[in-house]
Order: structure tokens, then C-alpha cells, then sequence
């Protein structure tokens, strides 16, 4: 894959060894060779290299909608003279290790502390539930009796209360403070890609409803569902077809904590469909930066013409 921009000239190769990523300003040329590849590719996908011991992060990432490589997102403002400043960006510590915790699972241990070289691709089991061990010596002692209490010896989000289980999601999926600390570049609609944030912002969240949290309507163990009428069931749950008591509302999420505005609050039903409502009040936003749509999560009735609220 190869990209211009500026004076600088990017490709991407595969060698014998290893896939090398390189820029060139015309005279000279410098080269690294991709240790991670970051995404899953249906979006996007970004590079890290390593130089000196530190880790940088790719000036140029793949994206999916155009098959090919752009300015990676977050990078738009930078404006590189050198060819060390082209090929990519340093990631301090604290930056790397949020890189790596977000999209692989071990690169940070208790006992060995900060070390992508142990780290697995993706994320697996233990980055939601930590540390698996004394799980599996459990089990293997149990044989399949259960448990003592429930306590599987292992973290289980489901028992979390609404605003701590979305701030868990988020921790990768980008907070409130998160976007706090980011401040500039975030603001239109790139920010509709950090879901927590977005969903919090919604009128309907108020201080919480396990009607609302990201595992209520995902689950995490299987493929995203893609189409919006598979969303329905959820939003129905609040927005009842026909008058519904607050119980009866709340039975779907029974298994969660509900907040108590959230056990006793119930919508008002939709006047134009009950069916596909995502479509109407999670709007698709064209985020171009990613040459890619995102479902915006701050819920609501969307007004023609209205702007982009942040």
C-alpha cells in the first residue's frame, strides 16, 4: 500500500521476514518494521513500531472504505518537517500502555509490570475478567459442582452498578474524562465514536439505568449485531407499545442493578414505529477523518436540521 502526503511518500511491504513500513521525502528514506497492527480492519487499522526501546505510533493507517492508507486519526494537525517526525509518533509510557491494554490482553501484569512482549492479540477473557488462574483451579476442583456462593474467583462486570459497568466498557471505549483529558480534536463528530460518552449525554440516562449501560443492548460474547431492528426488544423495554407498569419495564434487565429512577421510570411510547428505532434516534454519523460512519449513542428525537450536539 503506498500514500502521499505532503512531501512525504508511504508504503507499506511485506519482505521474506516481516511487513516494513516506510516514508521517503524523495532523497532519503526510513524504514521500520511493524510490530502490531491495532483494529480489526472493518474500520481501520494503525501500526506500532519500535525504535530505541520506545514504541511510536504510525502516521499512516489503513481504513477499510478506501482500502487503503490515509493520516491516522488524531495525527490531522501534525505537520512533520523530518522523516523520523513522518514515519510516526512517540507514545510516552502512559500512552503506550493504554495502546496496548485496550487492544491486547496482558501486555501490563501485577508481577512484571509494563511488557508487550507477553502480551496476547486482542482481547481475550482476561481483559474484561483479570486474571484467570485461580479461576481454572477452581473449576477443575469443582467438576462442575457449583460454587460456593457464586464466587468463581474471577471479575465478573455484571455486578457492577450502571454508571461503573459503562465506565468499565469505556475504559477502552473512551469516558467522560476521557474526553476531558483529550479536550482538543474531540468535539463534532469524531466524539461519535467514544459510545460511554455519547450515551451518558443522553437525556434518559439521568444518573443511571441498567436499561442503558453498553451490556445491556451488546453482548459481549458474541458478534456485533449490525442490524437495527435486532436493537428493538431493548428500546422497547423503556418505550412500551402499550402502557406498561414499572415492573413489567424492568423484567428484561432483572439480572442487572437498576438505579432507583431507573427501576420506576417508564418512557413514552414512539408515535411514528416501533420497529428499527436506532435507525431514527441513534443516527449513523459520517466521521471523515476515518472515512467511516459511526452509530452516534447519545440518544435522541433528531430534529432536521439541528446540528451535531456535543
Amino acid at each position: 500500500m503506498t500514500a502521499t502526503r505532503g512531501k512525504f511518500t508511504y508504503d507499506i511491504a511485506q519482505t521474506p521476514d516481516d511487513f516494513v513500513y516506510s516514508v521517503s521525502d524523495g532523497d532519503n528514506r526510513l524504514s521500520a518494521a511493524i510490530l502490531w497492527a491495532f483494529g480489526v480492519a472493518n474500520k481501520g487499522q494503525t501500526y506500532i513500531y519500535e525504535k530505541g526501546g520506545e514504541y511510536f505510533e504510525s502516521e499512516m493507517s489503513y481504513y477499510a472504505a478506501i482500502s487503503g492508507l490515509d493520516v491516522t486519526t488524531g495525527h490531522e494537525q501534525k505537520r512533520p518537517e523530518n522523516l523520523e517526525d513522518a514515519l510516526g509518533t512517540l507514545q510516552d509510557s502512559p500512552a503506550a500502555q493504554k495502546c496496548f491494554a485496550c487492544h491486547t490482553t496482558g501486555a501490563t501484569t501485577v508481577r512484571g509490570g509494563f511488557d508487550p512482549r507477553n502480551a496476547t492479540p486482542g482481547v481475550t477473557c482476561e481483559a474484561c475478567h483479570g486474571p484467570g488462574g485461580a479461576h481454572v483451579i477452581l473449576m477443575q476442583q469443582l467438576q462442575g459442582a457449583e460454587a460456593p456462593a457464586g464466587d468463581l474467583q474471577v471479575l465478573n462486570p455484571r455486578s457492577l452498578s450502571p454508571i461503573a459497568s459503562v465506565d468499565f466498557c469505556g475504559a477502552c471505549h473512551r469516558t467522560w474524562a476521557d474526553v476531558y483529558e483529550m479536550q482538543v480534536g474531540v468535539s463534532g463528530p469524531v466524539n461519535a465514536r467514544f459510545q460511554p460518552y455519547r450515551l451518558e449525554n443522553s437525556k434518559c440516562w439521568g444518573e443511571g439505568d441498567a436499561r442503558l449501560t453498553c451490556v445491556a443492548c451488546h453482548d459481549p460474547h458474541q458478534q456485533l449485531q449490525h442490524e437495527a431492528a435486532a436493537y428493538d426488544q431493548k428500546c422497547l423495554a423503556c418505550h412500551p407499545v402499550k402502557k406498561a407498569t414499572p415492573a413489567a419495564a424492568a423484567k428484561p434487565f432483572a439480572a442487572a442493578k437498576l438505579s432507583a429512577a431507573g427501576a420506576s421510570r417508564i418512557a413514552k411510547a414512539c408515535p411514528v414505529a416501533t420497529t428499527k428505532c436506532v435507525g431514527c434516534h441513534m443516527l449513523k454519523v459520517n466521521v471523515a477523518v476515518m472515512h467511516s460512519d459511526f452509530t452516534d449513542h447519545r440518544i435522541r428525537i433528531v430534529r432536521k436540521g439541528e446540528l451535531y450536539p456535543n
